[in-house]
């Protein structure tokens, strides 16, 4: 071919990256691992082959782990948690640093053998995955130095678990193990079964950093080796990124072990185009979004949502780009998409597309004769209850449908079980503002997508998962108060005497439900008595149809969380004036309930509406310092509909410590009032009806924490549910809350203090908020 040949067709000419000296690390092991731990790898058991996608060639034999490896693993990391956790962050900053050094040294070893063991191309290895995984080492040195002064009061979980996926091996190590590492947890990673050999050569380095042993512990196995970890008693958190499925299933098996969870699960993000968009650069975005890493990415922007007048000229354009992608060896170069990570993912793909009743248009484009690859793929014409519209595919395929309007666009985009990313293309800033905080995604990218960095928070909503992973909100991930709590005692209603005075009048206090007064459902109601024996009345006894009559009105009344931080202070402040102004009956209530004085209770219900009013307005949210010319928004953002089992020892504090930031952050909620003492909440829905609050931002169904607790954590319509209750309920309610993967804070049968720092503050605001990450860049 000569010079103006090249030049006319403009085609690439092969530039393959060397893989000798990966395969020389491989040699030097004998091309055979066995598990990294307490410092030192072991004798290789049982094996399994991990493969070259691109060839299906073996690399190396790795271990199977078994339930004794997760066991003597997560003993070696126990035995030297505490001294790593003594350690100033200082001391752990320079472990740190000296990881981030160590990546950067082995930069092209780590990137080659990635792509040789995952399949991407080897130019998203070598300038994408190992540069941000050096950057989150680097990151995480300076949190753990700060940590110290900036997060007292906080003391690392123990023993993390992580379980990683295939599709970004060892950039999902870095988020996992740098913050467990910089809080003081030591860890035990279980890196994919198909991609161990990033994760293998990261424990090497770390014993080139001088790691203490135990600090870092890797196990490799299939998801039984998983499984096991997940279940280990010795384990205090786990960390699960992948699929959704398997994350309802580890959130099912450690509910009520007392373990804390973070879950970043699957997606079907939409990409959403509006007709004023640069049609080009949205092509060039959306090539990234759906082809990087061959799609095989959770916040894949899987789901094209192009406004109607210039769909079809999108759509042309886009195929046209389509057919000049580059499929091949993954460790050439020029190669814009690389291979399927395994046979069997590349059969899930295929079946998908051809059970797909859409127009499937696929890129006209060579495929490599051996490998697992699969061509960059279109699919339009399809409904928006489509499987291919509503199912993670995880492959290099696009779904595509069209809107009208932006109110349209939203109410498609939000069309979904999950809610992990978006991307907004518009050249209207207005616009692109408008439409970001309303698409239900923990990360929103506008004229860009795939912005990550270890600074901004990523994570999802809804079966997405929850916690996020990056900046200081990641780090408080793996962090829990130091302060010890103390057995809660189940706290038991007064028992009917033998013989006591009836009222004069009937006095039956209804549910309060949508604003307004409601007879329960059933028909039942239970006598209440004072702590002499004096019957005060009834209460109704709520039941599942009462709590989804109370979910329908909170989400009915989702115009509050549009309302600005100013007017909800201004309406807990008028409540907690109405409440001031009787606030003798409501001590002499509890004096009733309780036998106890309760004055102290009332003034601190007071003073706790006045702090939540002062934080309505002033829980800021952050723009993120990352390396790009733009901002990341860090916005704090109502979580939804909040459920919660109020505390039984405190019946007005505690059901107000629990709706106060609730309603304060904009969440509408759902409250279950003290079991044994629930006049008090029904005396205080007077007070709410008198104070401008919004019909359905507040509902009350009184009623046996144990009977309701299922409803609310199966409803999957509730978006968190948090109990207080003295009736230990955690596995019951995380167990059901896989239904939907709603956010849980559950007390594990521990004691707070609600009258002291622990029943208020930040800790209440963080469950009562969701931090959505929106990247806007600018500039020409």
């Amino acid at each position: 071919m000569t010079i103006k040949e090249i030049f006319d067709r403009m085609d690439y000419g092969p530039a393959p990256e060397g893989n000798a000296e990966a395969k020389a690390w491989l040699g030097k092991h004998g091309q055979t691992f066995g598990h990294f731990i307490d410092g030192k790898f072991t004798k290789p058991g049982e094996t399994f082959a991990t493969r070259n996608p691109a060839n299906g060639s073996p690399l190396a034999q790795v271990t199977q782990g078994t339930a004794q490896d997760i066991d003597a693993a997560v003993k070696a990391a126990r035995r030297a948690q505490p001294k790593w956790a003594r350690l100033t962050g200082h001391a752990r900053a320079k472990y740190l640093y000296a990881l981030a050094r160590l990546i950067q040294k082995h930069a092209r070893l780590l990137a080659v053998l990635e792509t040789m063991d995952n399949g991407k191309p080897i130019r998203e290895s070598r300038d994408i995955d190992i540069p941000l995984v050096a950057r989150h080492f680097y990151y995480h040195a300076g949190l753990a130095q700060l940590m110290d002064s900036e997060l007292p009061g906080h003391a690392p979980h123990g023993v993390c678990g992580a379980v990683i996926p295939w599709n970004f091996p060892l950039l999902m190590l870095a988020w996992k193990v740098a913050p467990a590492l910089a809080a003081g947890n030591t860890v035990v990673l279980k890196p994919a079964e198909y991609t161990p050999l990033t994760a293998l050569l990261f424990a090497e380095i770390t014993r080139e950093a001088g790691l203490p042993k135990g600090v870092l512990n890797i196990v490799t196995g299939d998801g039984d080796t998983g499984a096991a970890l997940v279940a280990h008693p010795g384990v205090d958190k786990i960390a699960f990124t992948g699929s959704t499925a398997v994350g309802k299933a580890i959130r099912r098996a450690t509910a009520g072990t007392g373990k804390a969870l973070t879950l970043e699960l699957g997606g079907k993000s939409p990409y959403i185009v509006f007709d004023d968009a640069d049609i080009d650069s949205a092509i060039e975005g959306l090539v990234d979004a759906i082809w990087f890493n061959q799609g095989q990415v959770c916040c894949a922007g899987s789901r094209l949502l192009v406004q109607e007048g210039i769909a079809q000229r999108f759509h042309e354009k886009l195929k046209r780009r389509m057919d000049g992608l580059r499929l091949g060896d993954p460790l050439d170069k020029c190669i814009d998409v690389g291979a399927v990570v395994d046979p069997i993912q590349l059969a899930t793909i295929t079946d998908m597309v051809n059970g797909s009743d859409g127009d499937i248009y696929r890129a006209n484009t060579p495929l490599p004769a051996q490998g697992c690859y699969y061509p960059p793929t279109l699919i339009t014409g399809l409904g928006t209850a489509s499987r291919l519209m509503q199912e993670e595919i995880f492959g290099p395929v696009l779904v595509s449908m069209t809107f009208r309007t932006p109110a349209e666009a939203v109410e498609l985009a939000n069309n979904t079980r999950y809610g992990l990313a978006a991307s907004v293309w518009t050249e209207n800033v207005n616009l692109a503002l408008d439409i970001a905080p309303k698409i239900k995604a923990g990360v929103v990218w506008v004229n860009a997508t795939n912005l990550f960095d270890a600074a901004a928070g990523f994570g999802g909503v809804r079966e997405s998962g929850f916690g996020r992973e990056g900046g200081w909100e990641g780090l408080m991930a793996y962090l829990k108060p130091a302060a010890t709590a103390k057995p809660l005692k189940p706290v038991a209603a007064i028992p009917e005497p033998a013989t006591y005075d009836t009222p004069a009048l009937d006095r039956t206090a209804k549910l309060f439900i949508g604003g307004k007064q409601a007879r329960p459902d059933g028909g039942y109601s239970r006598a209440v008595f004072s702590a002499r024996g004096k019957h005060l009345g009834h209460i109704g006894l709520g039941n599942r149809k009462d709590i989804r009559n109370a979910v329908e009105a909170a989400h009915a009344a989702k115009g509050w969380g549009k309302a600005t931080g100013h007017n909800r202070a201004q309406i807990l402040y008028y409540i907690a004036e109405n409440l001031s102004a009787r606030a003798a009956e409501f001590a002499a209530r509890l004096k009733d309930l309780t036998g106890k004085d309760g004055t102290a209770e009332v003034d601190a219900s007071i003073a706790r509406l006045f702090t939540y009013a002062a934080w309505s307005d002033k829980f800021d949210g952050q723009a993120k310092s990352v390396p790009l010319r733009g901002v990341a928004l860090a916005m704090n953002e109502p979580v939804g509909v909040i459920a919660a089992l109020c505390a039984d020892e405190a019946p007005l504090l505690g059901l107000i410590s629990a709706m106060a930031p609730a309603i304060a952050m904009g969440n509408t909620c759902v409250l279950v009032p003290s079991d044994p003492f629930p006049l008090a909440a029904t005396d205080l829905y007077q007070v709410l009806e008198t104070s401008d609050l919004p019909a359905g931002v507040v509902n009350i169904v009184t009623g046996s924490h144990a009977e309701l607790a299922k409803p609310l954590a199966g409803h999957m319509d509730v978006d968190a549910l948090w109990s207080f209750s003295s009736t230990d309920l955690s596995a019951l309610i995380e167990g059901e809350s896989a239904t939907n993967l709603k956010r849980t804070w559950v007390n594990h049968g521990q004691a707070r203090d609600w009258t002291g720092p622990q029943g208020e503050g930040r800790e209440f605001l963080r469950h009562a908020t969701a931090i959505k990450t929106v990247w806007v860049p600018y500039g020409e």
